[in-house]
């Protein structure tokens, strides 16, 4: 199987998602939105409901990211805290799927994990190297009566389920779109453009004010192919677009919307309103660009906030002041169908591997870390919404206001999955949309060559097929 786990260099899970409505079916149904394009049977065990006796030692290890690791290490030690009888080892690692891969192999892994986003999470389902949690999650959930399942917000649960059982669980949502500094556009007298069109006029007087109108973190282009090139796919041709492509059908990466999409990058490329040299910056430098004030925008995830926390103080406690970071929808066209309100969002996943010494416990504790109580915490301390109902019942960080009312809003949830499916073909598009920015290719060659490799997967034997979930 070429969709090996221990071979993927780069498998961005960091989103396990699919696409979709908010009126769509629930998780957990056999519909044909969660369907997969061939009969796969996966030879994994059920994990325990952890309701059991929680005993013994717990090893976790977790994704030291934008979020750190310290709520979920202090969320252990209070479960650990009422569970005498559980010895919990915690550990993480900004790398962490590194180490991970070693103790799979070996058939030592943690019994709860959190692989961030450079582990492959769907070859692990399909090596059988997880549990399925389908069991647990309709046993009763750690606070009140409710079932567990029932907890969690239906449209992110659905984006861990393929081959008709759910393998993953979800625990933050992250919001994909542009960020700005409120103080500066209110400097200026700005007002976030809303459409394709105003942002052209947008980006002229942003150059007349001598400041770079776009940045983007050029070392890991998925920040522009799901900052630009998927939303404005979307605005260009709709749900029917991005669904077609992600499913992978023929000619989807060469349709009308993506070459739209594609030309939308490439003439804000031409016309210079992307920061000179900015496919050389990691996700740090861009985002640090806008902090200091040199550039107006920049495309990245609701965690922004929270990775560059840090900077924002050293930024205060310098005496300038602190940026004040806010979040805008992608620009859309201003021929959009109305209605056609959407949110692309990420989840990243917790798993319980197959060879877990302590299955038990390890639901246990994740059951405790997913209670409302927990997740409401989670959401006021990270600036993050959480996978579980009734969570952004809460006094939300200011930056999390727009997102979130964003996310209520839409009438379309929806994710790269693909990403996570095919990390050979998400390889391709990254070095593809690279290109493109190095005015390499042109739009109509971008689409070209993406559509090129997607045939190739398409009859790929070896490459198992998905169908995106709405």
């Amino acid at each position: 199987m070429k969709h090996k786990w221990i071979l993927a260099l780069f498998a961005a899970s960091i989103v396990v998602a699919g696409c979709g409505s908010k009126e769509g079916a629930p998780s957990g149904s056999s519909s044909p939105e969660n369907s997969t394009s061939e009969v796969v049977t996966i030879d994994a065990p059920e994990a325990p409901t952890g309701d059991g006796p929680v005993t013994g030692e717990l090893e976790v290890a977790a994704f030291e990211g934008g979020y750190g690791i310290d709520f979920y290490e202090n969320s252990a030690k209070e479960f650990a805290a009422t569970h005498p009888d559980v010895k919990i080892k915690f550990w993480g690692d900004p790398r962490v799927w590194e180490q991970l891969r070693p103790k799979f192999v070996s058939g030592e892994p943690p019994s709860l994990v959190f692989p961030g986003w450079g582990m492959d999470h769907w070859g692990l389902v399909e090596e059988g190297q997880v549990m399925s949690l389908d069991k647990a999650l309709d046993s009763k959930a750690a606070e009140g009566d409710a079932v567990w399942r029932d907890t969690f917000d239906p449209n992110l649960l659905k984006l861990c389920k393929q081959y008709d059982k759910t393998w993953m669980l979800p625990y933050y949502v992250m919001f994909y779109g542009w960020w700005f500094d409120e103080n500066v556009f209110k400097a200026n007298g700005w007002t976030p453009p809303k459409t394709y069109e105003e942002l052209l006029a947008f980006c002229e007087k942003v150059k007349a004010k001598g400041m770079v109108p776009i940045t983007f973190q050029g070392k890991y282009p998925y920040y522009v192919i799901e900052g630009m090139l998927f939303p404005w796919a979307f605005t260009a041709g709709g749900v029917e677009a991005v669904r077609a492509a992600q499913n992978m059908e023929k000619g989807a990466w060469n349709s009308p919307a993506f070459l739209k999409s594609a030309q939308m990058i490439d003439e804000l490329n031409q016309k210079g309103y992307f920061q000179t040299g900015a496919t050389g910056l990691s996700h740090t430098e861009a985002q640090m660009e806008l902090l200091m004030g040199k550039v107006a925008m920049v495309p990245c995830g609701s965690w922004i906030s929270s990775e560059m926390s840090k900077q924002l103080d050293e930024i205060a406690k310098s005496g300038k002041p602190r940026p004040v970071l806010r979040f805008m929808a992608p620009p859309n066209l201003a021929s959009e169908e109305p209605g056609r309100s959407n949110i692309l969002i990420g989840i990243e996943p917790w798993m319980v591997p197959t060879k877990a010494k302590n299955p038990e416990a390890a639901v246990a504790l994740y059951k405790y870390m997913t209670t409302l109580s927990v997740a409401k915490k989670f959401v006021t301390e990270k600036g993050s919404l959480m996978s579980i109902k009734g969570s952004d019942e809460v006094q939300l960080p200011a930056s999390l206001v727009a997102p979130a009312a964003a996310y209520r809003a839409a009438k379309t949830v929806w994710a790269n999955q693909c990403r996570s499916w095919y990390p050979e073909f998400n390889k391709e598009i990254e070095n593809a949309i690279t290109s493109l920015l190095n005015k390499e290719l042109t739009p109509a060659q971008f689409c070209e060559r993406v559509e090129k490799k997607a045939e190739e997967i398409r009859n790929d034997p070896e490459v198992k097929k998905h169908k995106v979930a709405f």
